[in-house]
């Protein structure tokens, strides 16, 4: 099944009187939730329940949090791997940087090698 997509029109925050220009914006068709996806994995194995692939994703997740709020980078193999980036205002010299200063924190996403290669062959097909 092809990712749908939808235009928008956006100007140019640099330059507002230049064109305005068209871009494509990915569309959801749809969730998994983290039930169904503990049933699907489950179902490829003979020796757990979707119970016990659960209780194993609801660990991770614990972990997860835990490690990346220890500063550590997370790395699941060949699945990618996770890490906190900041976000913060510049301070003139680095004596003058304070906590107060970061406005912000988010989790990056680098994908192992299988998903990068799945963005190379996905198809598109825009929304109806």
């Amino acid at each position: 099944m092809p990712v749908k997509y939808n235009l928008s029109e956006k100007g140019n925050p640099g330059n507002p009187a230049a064109p305005k220009k068209f871009y494509a914006n990915a569309k959801s068709s749809g969730e998994v939730t983290f039930r169904s996806l503990s049933k699907e994995i489950a179902a490829g194995s003979t020796t757990v329940s979707d119970t016990d692939v659960m209780a194993v994703l609801n660990d991770l997740t614990k972990v997860l949090s835990r490690h990346l709020s220890d500063g550590k980078i997370v790395r699941f193999g060949d699945f990618g791997s996770f890490q906190i980036s900041l976000s913060s205002e510049g301070a003139e010299t680095a004596e003058k940087f304070n906590i107060s200063m970061i406005k912000g924190a988010k989790i990056l996403f680098r994908p192992g090698i299988d998903l990068r290669d799945m963005l190379s062959t996905v198809k598109y097909e825009k929304e109806k």
